[in-house]
């Protein structure tokens, strides 16, 4: 290795943890699961059902177009009136699976950028497992964000949605709303 080519391996490696320390977010992840008495077949017309949303909680009305198609959308409204746009990724019925992107979000209803989710339904016998997981962005993308839109916050505001919405839907289902 001639000393040019040495020189400039060293400069390398030693602007590596500048770099490193230069990056913007981490894209998080975060999946819960509920266990719901009823069967798949049961919890999957409530859960595939992408035009409502009803179940769950943090949104007080849901406006959709597009039904069960890929490339379909809701917009989820908030009792505040704040708004979260999603679009239908995949579908598939026969695996009781679905995915769908945030096209636009209300950062202060969920802090969260170039989010994605994925929710599914699992038989067990007479009852069914539930499982909803997402990756996502703090909504703040450059460094040193305020608190409110930081990895932390961006965290906490999926695992909120994500219980609260679990335990609604399982309330709904069991006691037959």
């Amino acid at each position: 290795m001639s000393l040019r080519a040495f020189g400039l391996a060293a400069a390398f490696v030693a602007l590596m943890p500048v770099a490193a320390w230069a990056h913007g977010p981490t894209r998080q992840k975060y999946i819960d699961t509920i266990e719901i008495n009823a069967p798949a077949d049961k919890v999957w017309a409530v859960v595939g059902n992408f035009s409502d949303m009803s179940w769950n909680p943090m949104f007080a009305k849901t406006e959709a177009k597009g039904g069960n198609d890929v490339g379909a959308t809701r917009d989820l409204i908030s009792g505040s009136g704040s708004k979260i746009v999603q679009k239908l990724v995949k579908y598939d019925a026969t695996k009781m699976a679905l995915q769908y992107e945030v096209m636009e979000i209300d950062v202060k209803l969920l802090p969260v950028s170039g989010y994605e989710s994925w929710l599914t339904v699992t038989p067990d016998g007479s009852k069914s497992k539930v499982e909803w997981k997402g990756k996502f962005y703090r909504a703040f993308v450059n460094n040193d964000p305020p608190p409110e839109l930081n990895d932390d916050a961006a965290l906490a505001a999926v695992t909120i949605e994500y219980r609260k919405g679990l335990e609604a839907l399982k309330a709904k289902i069991e006691g037959g709303k």
